[in-house]
């Protein structure tokens, strides 16, 4: 296998730190996971912005890279943003109700 692109590197580099906001992977500076979801979306625009202004200038694995890193992405925002409602309409409760 050849050694990946600077593109692709840095669309490797971006999806990790999607994977942290999203609190998939281990904050190396805490060493706890975290989730940003403003942050994550944020970041997951990015790579879509890239897939849209590199189309057609990519080679067929980068392409097939973005692709695949831009979906799954999109996917764990979702099922992490379902997984922080019921968490924040728990915090939200006053505490009579709780």
């Amino acid at each position: 296998m050849s050694e990946p692109s600077a593109f692709s590197s840095l669309v490797i580099s971006l999806s990790y730190t999607a994977m942290g906001q999203l609190g998939k992977i281990v904050n190396p500076v805490t060493k706890k996971l975290e989730v940003d979801l403003p942050g994550a979306q944020t970041t997951i625009d990015l790579l879509s912005v890239l897939q849209e202004k590199t189309r057609g200038n990519l080679t067929e694995d980068e392409d097939k890279l973005l692709r695949r890193i831009v979906g799954d992405l999109q996917l764990n925002y979702l099922e992490t943003a379902k997984d922080q409602k019921p968490a924040a309409a728990e915090e939200a409760k006053p505490a009579d109700e709780a």
